[in-house]
């Protein structure tokens, strides 16, 4: 489905970032590994490359926050494959105090959170845009969350240390508008920009929430991190070509 495509990932590294990477190769991409995180994304482009038995595997070192680094990157994939078809926004930049309750979180924290992150998935989707329309195509696509769809559900957490930061819900809201800006932003440009929101992923949640949680889904509860991938991938194939400015929700009916 995605033969020959050039795809770039950021936060590629990550827990779901290493499954869209593993999506994008499984369906005869060309996936580029971009992480802040150099050691992390090295060692991830060798595991796959020696799991997959492919050279279409590469990494550069990506800060979502940086002129320089964006364009760098660009340049990058560029000349070695003369083209990019497709940016994934997957990174997520927060600071050392990210994740504290709203009654903790300071005006500082809020405001370089959503600098870091939701300003870094505007850059990196000015500077790829501007890629896209010389190149003369290209899609975009922002992972967003359930939880830029609806309010948090701030029952599931009871009896856990966890919550629902109010940065997260305020740039998972955000990412899901800036989408649709883009996608009409630019109409005639052959660029399409859709998001894709995924519900709460597997990863070690202590089991009263895993279990609260799926009291609000229909099936399954909380997704694996594998689970994601085909959705990517159809919106990275030619099979989404009229999908242009849309949110998908992968959630199991968590927000129903």
């Amino acid at each position: 489905m995605l033969r020959d495509k050039v795809i770039l990932v950021t936060g590629g590294a990550g827990l779901i970032g290493q499954e869209f990477i593993r999506g994008v190769i499984e369906n005869n991409g060309i996936a580029i590994i971009a992480d802040n995180d150099e050691n992390l994304g090295l060692r991830f482009q060798n595991k796959i490359s020696s799991e997959f038995n492919t050279n279409n595997i590469d990494f550069v070192k990506l800060d979502i926050t940086s002129s320089k680094s964006i364009m760098d990157a660009i340049s990058y994939a560029e000349n070695k494959y003369t083209k990019i078809d497709a940016l994934v926004n997957n990174a997520y930049p927060r600071n050392e105090n990210y994740g504290r309750h709203f009654f903790d979180v300071t005006y500082e924290d809020f405001s370089e959170n959503l600098s870091s992150n939701l300003g870094g998935y505007f850059l990196t989707s000015q500077k790829f845009s501007q890629f896209f329309n010389k190149q003369g195509y290209g899609n975009i696509i922002n992972i967003s969350s359930v939880y830029g769809v609806i309010a948090p559900r701030f029952s599931i957490y009871k009896n856990t240390n966890m919550t629902t930061p109010v940065e997260y819900a305020v740039i998972k809201a955000g990412l899901i508008h800036l989408t649709k800006y883009m996608a009409t932003y630019f109409k005639g440009m052959n660029i399409r920009v859709n998001s894709l929101s995924p519900g709460g992923v597997r990863d070690s949640q202590p089991g009263s929430f895993i279990q609260n949680y799926k009291d609000h889904c229909l099936n399954k509860g909380l997704l694996d991190k594998s689970d994601l991938k085909g959705t990517l991938v159809y919106l990275l194939s030619d099979l989404s070509t009229n999908l242009n400015g849309q949110n998908i929700v992968v959630d199991d009916g968590f927000v129903l």
